[in-house]
């Protein structure tokens, strides 16, 4: 759902598996969400983007951050800590999506305030769907922190 007057949402995918990425980004595309979609592979560069740092002193802040659990260097519940913990980071909302439907995995993100948690789809249709679903809610319909 492409809507002309809508203000362009600054999206940072954290992800690691390079097909998870590829079928992330065509289902932006096909949905036409207006975005910028940034994507970081671990969670180092995950902080660094969020922080400004390293490569990254130019990077827009985030409107919103979706985020794996299995990342390498720092996992996703490390990222989701810092952030929580960080005045300047805290308020971006954060969607965890994992591959993970163990329930100690999405009790964790919660007691780690995740705005939500959703399973990765195992093919291309699941994938649309979910990134319909953040696009409804997340892109037309919440109020985000600027």
């Amino acid at each position: 759902m492409n809507n002309s007057n809508a203000q362009m949402v600054e999206i940072l995918l954290v992800e690691d598996d390079q097909d998870d990425v590829f079928l992330t980004k065509k289902a932006f595309e096909q949905q036409k969400v207006t975005n910028n979609l940034h994507i970081v592979r671990d969670g180092v560069d995950a902080m660094e983007f969020l922080r400004r740092e390293g490569e990254y002193t130019d990077a827009p802040r985030p409107d919103i951050v979706l985020l794996d659990l299995n990342l390498q260097k720092m996992d996703g519940d490390e990222v989701l800590e810092k952030m929580r913990a960080d005045d300047d980071l805290k308020t971006i909302p954060v969607v965890v999506l994992t591959s993970s439907e163990a329930e100690e995995d999405v009790v964790r993100s919660y007691e780690l305030n995740a705005n939500a948690y959703l399973t990765k789809p195992v093919d291309f249709d699941g994938f649309l769907n979910v990134v319909d679903s953040i696009e409804h809610f997340w892109v037309s319909f919440v109020k985000l922190p600027t």
